[in-house]
């Protein structure tokens, strides 16, 4: 048939044919789109039922032991302090077997209500034979580390939460897994988080909604909102997180849990699967998290090796400052009450405010400090800064995926045209200027010479910020943690309410989190007179996100400059021991 005759046959003059074409094509649209959404239906469940089998896997192990040990006492094993633990370890008073299967067996319990874990490290049980056959004892000897889901180990997925990394297997462990492995440690479980990690609950359309186990109607927080779970629950008694907004920090937080965001590079990070690669204006890393500070501490100490100095020769070579950590010389304490940006919720303040008490009565000075321009931060710094490329990246993330329920809402915002956000800006400037500052700051840079200027922006703001911290002679910081914990969905409608978190990432300070005191009754019913700084639907929301959290955790964080971890963790460890005995009564 010539091409003449095709034209004669396809007459598109005729409203019948062209009726035709488009109900076909609009057909094939049709089949096309359900084909990829069943293809990406398929790809969950293979990943949920690799899951289901997985805890399967240590349900049988727990049990062979269980059988081979019947005197093993897990509830005893649960009980111990990691430093304690890691003492009888050492003294073989426990072997590493007992602890082991105690803590698979614990997980498997607290995955089952609160839905954290979401792969068996199976190699654990090779590592454990290692540990068996070496005659050198590391400082991890025998101690089960959960692992964060986009951490790599040799023979697992590092989901990000998204179905684009389903199915792609890594071939070896990250370095960070690694020198634990080589400090006596054994990876254990990996856990959830939330899809792309830019948010701070902890759902996602493969493997669902991660919960408190202080409070199943809570957040655990996030991005390692898994590893805060299974923590709190008592499943793992220290894990790896990462933290590039606060998302070490938030889950410990809402977990009532320590938590140390090192510096940017004090750690490697190679062999992490991030869904945005190449952002620079905004620094990320990898961090420990426990149920106190020495257990943070032990592991700096142990990570700081010559093995991952070797590994990673990017790392600096900076070995835990033991004097440092163990000092008791009085600190002069910078604090403050509220950033400015997002009036503290009441028990925020007063935990601050409370801390600062028993800090000034233990011989320390506490002495005032505001951090410069937080607005400025918050919204050209951090938002534009991680977004500069008007969340572009992210937004291709989820081709090929589902958007998670609690994400929708910043989803739906990131992908809207630049010219419709900067549109929007201007016509809510008036009304709420803080929203439109933000929208403004979504349509990122625009260009190179534009990154360039926001990269100068933020080295000059870190300037400014030392120059006033040495003004007044500071050691460390001491300022407010977001918190209690959030109800479910509100995490994704209130990204804005990290800058008390992601002030530090802008500026590559190590940061740490103690709980001091939990939600009072008093809290609760001074919560019902909260306006905020703005009086917009962020100050609402905030006010409905922490209702209800009556006795759970409140923390405080714990600031130091640049490569100061040791004393990052030493004012940390101050903190823990004058709160200890003083949290509030409901």
């Amino acid at each position: 048939m010539t091409q003449e005759q095709l034209w004669q046959v396809l007459d598109l003059s005729d409203p019948r044919t062209l009726l035709a074409l488009l109900c076909s094509s609009a057909a094939a649209v049709g089949v096309l789109k359900w084909l990829r959404h069943r293809q990406i239906q398929q790809k969950m469940e293979e990943a949920r039922s690799t899951r289901d089998l997985a805890l399967e896997r240590m349900e049988k192990a727990v049990c062979k032991f269980k059988q081979e040990n019947p005197g093993t006492q897990a509830a005893h094993v649960l009980s111990l302090t990691m430093m304690e633990l890691v003492e009888k370890l050492k003294e073989g008073s426990l072997s590493p077997e007992s602890v082991l299967y105690s803590y698979i067996g614990k997980a498997l319990e607290v995955t089952r209500e609160m839905n954290c874990v979401i792969d068996f490290i199976h190699g654990c049980e090779d590592q454990l034979q290692k540990l068996k056959m070496q005659k050198e004892k590391g400082p991890l000897y025998g101690v089960p580390v959960s692992i964060k889901d986009h951490v790599n180990c040799k023979g697992h997925v590092s989901s990000g939460g998204m179905v684009k990394f389903l199915g792609q297997v890594q071939e070896e462990d990250s370095v960070i897994v690694q020198v634990l492995k080589s400090q006596g440690a054994i990876p254990f479980v990996k856990t959830n988080i939330p899809q792309t990690m830019i948010n701070y609950d902890c759902s996602n359309p493969i493997f669902g909604q991660t919960l408190n186990p202080l409070n199943p109607q809570k957040s655990p927080g996030g991005s390692s909102g898994g590893e805060g779970a299974l923590i709190a629950g008592g499943g793992s008694i220290l894990g790896i997180g990462s933290d590039v907004a606060g998302s070490i920090r938030l889950p410990s937080s809402f977990c009532g849990l320590c938590g140390l965001k090192p510096t940017g590079n004090r750690l490697s990070k190679l062999g992490v699967v991030s869904p945005i690669v190449g952002m620079k204006s905004v620094t990320g890393m990898l961090g420990p998290m426990a149920r106190d500070v020495d257990s943070l501490a032990l592991c700096m100490r142990a990570l700081l090796c010559q093995e991952m100095f070797r590994l990673d020769p990017t790392v600096p070579p900076l070995p835990f400052d033991e004097e440092v950590y163990t000092s008791s010389e009085p600190l002069r304490i910078g604090y403050y009450e509220g950033d400015g940006y997002f009036q503290p919720s009441p028990s925020m303040k007063r935990a601050i405010q409370q801390t600062r008490k028993l800090l000034q009565d233990a011989g320390h000075t506490l002495v005032p400090f505001a951090p410069p321009k937080i607005d400025y931060v918050v919204d050209e710094l951090f938002t534009r800064g991680i977004f500069s490329d008007g969340a572009s990246h992210l937004v291709d993330c989820f081709k090929g995926d589902i958007v998670d329920p609690n994400l929708k809402s910043q989803f739906n915002t990131y992908r809207l045209p630049a010219l419709v956000k900067r549109i929007l800006a201007v016509v809510l400037k008036p009304i709420y200027p803080r929203i439109a500052r933000d929208l403004s700051a979504l349509c990122g840079v625009g260009s190179a010479k534009n990154l360039w200027d926001q990269h100068g922006a933020v080295a000059a703001y870190c300037t400014e910020f030392i120059a006033k911290w040495r003004k007044q002679r500071l050691d460390v910081v001491l300022c407010p943690m977001l918190g209690p914990a959030f109800n479910h969905g509100y995490a994704g409608k209130l990204f804005a309410a990290t800058s008390y978190t992601n002030l530090y990432n802008v500026l590559d300070f190590p940061a740490g989190v103690v709980p001091v005191s939990t939600v009072t009754r008093a809290d609760e019913e001074e919560l019902k007179h909260y306006q905020g700084h703005y009086g917009d639907p962020w100050d609402k929301r905030l006010k409905e996100a922490v209702v209800g959290a009556v006795g759970l955790p409140v923390a405080v964080q714990c600031v130091a400059l640049p490569w100061q971890e040791e004393l990052c963790l030493r004012f940390m460890k101050e903190v823990e021991t004058l709160a200890r005995g003083t949290k509030n009564k409901v």
